[in-house]
């Protein structure tokens, strides 16, 4: 998601003198616009000042894309897609957010001055508890939090605690809340600002309830400031802010919250001093792209924040943006946190008593029920249905009916397996018993709350069912390739209710999606474990592998994944054993794609970019060739331990060193892709494919290795 340079965070630094009034705050920034004068753009600034004006010059437009979006709904693109704000919610399970003491109360909200003045304090106390979770769980738990929280003063635009300005009889002009950069300025300065909040009375019930975006008069105001914001920042002198064409302003009340982005080029704003709001609604219209999230619940009832809903979680996630804007990359990243998930999940399933995870034998399905706790626990009504509900399990001996192109096919459940996180089956066609394939079956879509392993399978079936159909649309052929067999939904028990308008019915596997792979053999890692991976297996292996690596890069391909759960050896029905690269549910297809993190095997350029380079799958391949011949590798526990042990174990030699071992071509291999990484030349996949072939030992040698498939 994120660039870096070996995950060091860099930090801005503030430049220019202290006592400058925020609205002229220094000069031309390195890489402003050469297209108006710093002088007009300050100029500018100092007389751009009235949001309603603004509003009023942008109603005709807001009127004519409402029109020409009416069968579009809503007009404006969300700045977060789920799958992000599901990573980042994953990746936000162990940071601790305060507790707020002053809190909104949306019983009383709105009916005298002392309710607004709490709900203004509420805010300052939600952003400050907010930036902080955030700047230690990402950045830094030591150092201290560079950022402060105060509320804008619309008279003046100048910035005051709101404690200050309540007790001044001031509240009437409070307009917004703002996150900025600490400073010696004690009105603050503009551009310092992160992040800005505007708290709105009553804003989300009535659009909750019809489902529209902001009115023509909120988005005009956010557009107003979010233009007062790139302004500041093209004059400022501070150094090292990233992504400066891009603000975000929150949309709050004492009940609901959203996230408004705004990005543009503000070099190209025409600086007309005497006509400034039309020339800044020229801008918006032209140069512009505006972004609006869902109005969702951030408070509750009571009062007391959200943490984890999806209205918060926006709120967090553009604060996150901010933060990284100002403060650089993170030390710790999303992924990193993320990868947490599953552990935590299984950890509160084994304290809550939910369940054995190990397969019971015997049946079509086998029913579990929930162990009861000793503890008394206070749940909600809802919960208490969602507790007693059963769960069903496939076992072997199960029986999946598949709907494939209008076509049934059965599949019996021969032995259940895992890929370390989760399960996946060996199953046999009911019309061809003693034939053996891969079956993956994905998430039910009638789970209220989707886990991390959902995800996962979600990439397991759905996303490698992709992957697959496109290898064999392209045409791609190789016996070190998975082959799709089948893919459909799971036809259930009983009979399906689904509505006829789409969607499924109430039976917990209905719309669940099958995906059927073959061939079908021992993981590598199986192998390894059991001590049967010698150094005839790791030459043909490198050799397998790298063949369905150059087959799958021919088209543009490249796996994202390589681990030893997701290299298998087939040996069932062939003379000579070989190996297969399964688990492409990660692969990239293009630029936006993002690799799986793996800190072991995951290449160099992966964990510093979060994405692929042309030797990164290569690079992964020694990772486990290396492991997989019993070199060590400690524990690693985040993305910087990892890079190091790359770094020395590279510089030492000890990777080529431990391979070398096995065999001069591996550790000849080995030093080729350390020559590669983290460059922009293309692999060189013949001349290794030859000269691995040379080194494999097989009975019949007048028979020449098929490398192509």
């Amino acid at each position: 998601m994120f660039s870096s340079c070996c995950g060091k965070t860099q930090t801005a630094r503030e430049g220019g003198s202290p006592d400058q009034e925020s609205v002229g705050s220094g000069t031309k920034r390195s890489g402003a616009s050469s297209g108006a004068r710093p002088q007009n753009r300050k100029e500018f600034l100092h007389k751009f000042v009235d949001s309603k004006i603004l509003t009023r010059k942008l109603e005709d437009w807001f009127e004519s894309i409402s029109e020409k979006s009416a069968c579009k709904n809503p007009v404006f693109d969300v700045p977060f897609e789920l799958i992000e704000l599901q990573k980042f919610d994953y990746a936000l399970e162990g940071v601790p957010f305060q507790q707020l003491i002053r809190m909104p109360n949306a019983v009383y909200a709105s009916t005298s001055d002392a309710v607004e003045a709490t709900a203004y304090l509420a805010i300052e106390d939600f952003l400050h508890a907010s930036v902080k979770g955030l700047w230690e769980a990402f950045w830094s738990q030591d150092e201290p939090m560079p950022f402060s929280v105060a509320c804008l003063y619309n008279a003046s635009l100048k910035f005051y605690q709101a404690e200050k300005a309540i007790a001044n009889g001031k509240l009437g002009d409070l307009c917004a809340t703002g996150i900025m950069m600490n400073s010696r300025h004690s009105r603050g300065r503009w551009d310092h600002i992160l992040e800005l909040a505007l708290l709105r009375p009553n804003l989300g019930r009535v659009l909750v309830e019809s489902d529209q975006q902001p009115s023509p008069s909120v988005l005009g105001e956010a557009l107003f400031f979010a233009v007062r914001m790139l302004l500041s920042r093209s004059l400022s002198r501070l150094n090292g802010v990233q992504n400066s064409n891009c603000v975000f302003v929150l949309l709050i009340d004492s009940q609901y919250g959203g996230v408004v982005k705004i990005e543009g080029d503000i070099s190209k704003l025409e600086c007309d001093v005497d006509d400034i709001y039309e020339s800044a609604a020229e801008w918006i219209k032209k140069h512009s792209r505006i972004s609006v999230s869902p109005i969702d619940r951030i408070w509750n009832k009571l009062g007391n924040a959200n943490w984890g809903d999806i209205g918060a979680l926006q709120v967090l996630f553009a604060t996150f943006h901010c933060i990284m804007q100002f403060a650089g990359i993170p030390k710790h990243s999303i992924e990193d946190l993320a990868a947490d998930h599953g552990s935590r999940l299984q950890t509160r399933r084994v304290e809550r008593q939910l369940g054995d995870t190990s397969v019971n034998g015997g049946g079509l399905f086998r029913f579990q029920q929930r162990s009861v706790s000793p503890e008394i626990v206070e749940v909600q009504e809802e919960a208490v249905k969602i507790e007693s509900e059963e769960l069903m399990k496939l076992e072997v001996g199960s029986i999946l009916w598949l709907e494939d192109s209008n076509w049934q096919k059965g599949y019996q459940i021969d032995e259940v397996l895992s890929d370390g996180e989760l399960p996946y089956y060996i199953a046999s066609p009911v019309e061809d018993p003693g034939k053996a394939l891969f079956l993956y079956v994905g998430s039910r879509p009638s789970q209220l709350e989707p886990a991390w392993e959902d995800m996962n399978l979600w990439y397991q079936v759905q996303r490698q069912t992709k992957i697959l159909t496109i290898m064999k649309q392209k045409g791609l052929s190789s016996r070190y390739l998975p082959q799709l067999s089948a893919s459909g939904r799971i036809i259930h028990p009983g009979q399906c209710r689904r509505p006829s308008s789409g969607g499924n019915c109430e039976h917990p596997w209905c719309g669940t999606s099958i995906l059927v792979t073959s061939p079908v053999g021992e993981t590598v890692a199986n192998m390894v474990s059991g001590g049967r991976f010698g150094f005839d297996e790791a030459i043909r292996c490198c050799h397998d592998c790298l063949s369905a690596l150059s087959t799958a890069a021919s088209a543009g391909i490249r796996h994202g994944d390589i681990r030893p759960e997701n290299v298998i050896r087939v040996s069932s029905g062939v003379r000579h054993p070989y190996f297969v690269i399964i688990g492409w549910g990660h692969a990239i297809l293009e630029e936006r794609d993002r690799p799986a993190m793996n800190l072991h095997f995951s290449s160099t350029y992966a964990l510093q970019e979060g994405k692929l380079c042309s030797a990164s799958d290569a690079e992964s391949l020694v990772y486990l060739l290396y492991f997989s011949c019993g070199g060590l590798v400690p524990d690693l526990d985040s993305v910087e331990g990892a890079l190091h042990w790359r770094e020395t174990s590279w510089s030492r030699r000890l990777i080529q060193q431990k391979l070398g071992d096995v065999s001069t071509v591996l550790k000849a291999f080995a030093d080729y892709v350390d020559s590669l990484c983290g460059t922009p030349y293309p692999m060189d996949y013949d001349i290794w494919l030859r000269r691995l072939r040379r080194n494999i030992h097989e009975e019949d040698h007048g028979k020449e290795i098929d490398t192509s498939g």
